[in-house]
Order: structure tokens, then sequence, then C-alpha cells
């Protein structure tokens, strides 16, 4: 308020401010300022909320990673064997022919 005053004294040195007027500049910084204070805490709000969803993302990110190795590794056991019973197949086949 004292730095309004200040300023506006030094614009216009031979004018001061009406109280009325004065009234009006403190009424529109008081309500900017509310404004602001909300605004900050919504966005303190949403900050949350995006920390919570990427705790979850990421939960569910490593879940994925999980169950990927773990099909992965079925996949490669299934793999060995048909690739058991296809050289089995083949030897018997060999054997056959060799008699």
């Amino acid at each position: 308020m004292e730095n309004t005053k200040a300023i506006l004294a030094l614009s216009s040195p031979s004018e001061s401010l009406a109280p009325e007027a004065e009234s009006q500049i403190s009424s529109l910084l008081c309500d900017v300022s509310q404004q602001l204070q909300i605004a900050i805490q919504n966005m303190l709000k949403m900050t949350s909320e995006i920390d919570e969803t990427s705790a979850e993302i990421m939960e569910e990110i490593e879940k994925s990673k999980e169950s990927a190795g773990v099909k992965n590794k079925i996949l490669e056991e299934e793999k060995e064997r048909f690739q058991k019973a296809a050289i089995a197949v083949l030897e018997m086949l060999n054997g056959s022919n060799v008699n």
C-alpha cells in the first residue's frame, strides 16, 4: 500500500490519490490476491493428482514388465521343448533310414 502511494506520488506529484481511488485499488489488489491464491491451490491439487496417477501408471508398468518376463520364460521353455521334440523326430527318422 505504501509502495502504491509512493509510485503514484512520483508519477503525479501535484495530485494525491483520493480515498475512493485508493480504496478501489486496495480492493482490486485484494481480489487479485485471492484469485491468485485460489489458482495456486488448484495447481497444487492438480500436481498432487498427477503425482498419484503417475505412481499408479508406474506400478502398472512394473506389473506389465513382470508379466511379460514370465510369459517370455514360458515361451522360451516351450520353444526348447519343441526343439527337443523336433530333434528327437529327426533322429528317429534318420535312424529309420539307416536300417
